[in-house]
């Protein structure tokens, strides 16, 4: 039999087919080295990112055990004979760490009575933005308790009213120190009512509580010590079950 020549359907899609070849070859004598080396650098990339997780791993490790050793050495030692160490562990150390050691050197500057530096240190802690929020506030309260007597009642006030606020975490020692400046400056009813919330915080220590109950009652304020009632009702209820 005789072969039929191709129809022109048939031929335009061999046609067509051999021009995309043709193309696919071109596209990837054009691109397809760069496809590569663009992979290959990703996967360089991605092991590079992994050995830096590795890295910061072992350092937070590492500084994890410095850490440790340096508190331990300081509380043997009664606050001595471990500065070197510990400035380098600031200047060098990830972020908690860093503001950890300034908390410890705050805490030897305390023990020296040297005040004013330690104010300084855990003022470097309250300032620095990349520290958690929470290390950074209890910073600010050590660093306004160490400085009180030397700086005004109304920059005690503006610095810690926010922390001295109703449902505060940090109500008990911030609050103290802001009722203690509307002591002095005269504004005993502001200073009452601080301090009978203080005692009606449920979280704030018993011995606090108790404290700040009798100084609220001193100034004209009436506060409820909570834990002595819960004592009391407690006393109370096992006498009953007793007779």
């Amino acid at each position: 039999m005789a072969v039929l020549p191709p129809t022109n359907e048939a031929f335009l899609r061999e046609v067509d087919e051999e021009l995309r070849r043709d193309q696919a070859l071109k596209l990837w004598q054009r691109y397809g080295r760069l496809g590569i080396g663009a992979v290959l650098g990703g996967l360089a990339l991605f092991a590079a990112y992994l050995g830096w997780q590795e890295w910061r791993r072992g350092e937070a490790e590492a500084q994890a055990v410095k850490y440790n050793a340096l508190y331990d050495k300081l509380r043997v030692s009664g606050g001595s004979g471990a500065e070197q160490e510990l400035s380098a562990l600031v200047k060098d150390g990830t972020t908690g760490y860093r503001a950890n050691a300034l908390f410890l050197q705050a805490g030897v500057a305390l023990q020296k009575n040297d005040l004013a530096k330690a104010a300084q240190l855990f003022g470097q802690v309250a300032s620095d933005t990349t520290v958690p929020e929470p290390l950074r506030n209890l910073a600010l309260i050590r660093q306004t308790s160490a400085e009180y007597d030397s700086i005004k009642p109304e920059l005690v006030i503006s610095r810690l009213k926010p922390l001295a606020a109703k449902g505060s975490p940090w109500i008990g020692s911030a609050g103290e120190l802001v009722a203690a400046a509307y002591l002095k400056l005269g504004r005993q009813r502001e200073a009452g009512q601080l301090f009978a919330a203080i005692a009606e915080d449920k979280n704030t220590p018993a011995s606090l509580r108790q404290r700040t109950v009798q100084m609220a009652g001193a100034l004209g304020v009436d506060a409820i010590d909570q834990s002595n009632i819960a004592g009391n009702g407690s006393a109370e209820g096992n006498q009953g079950k007793a007779q």
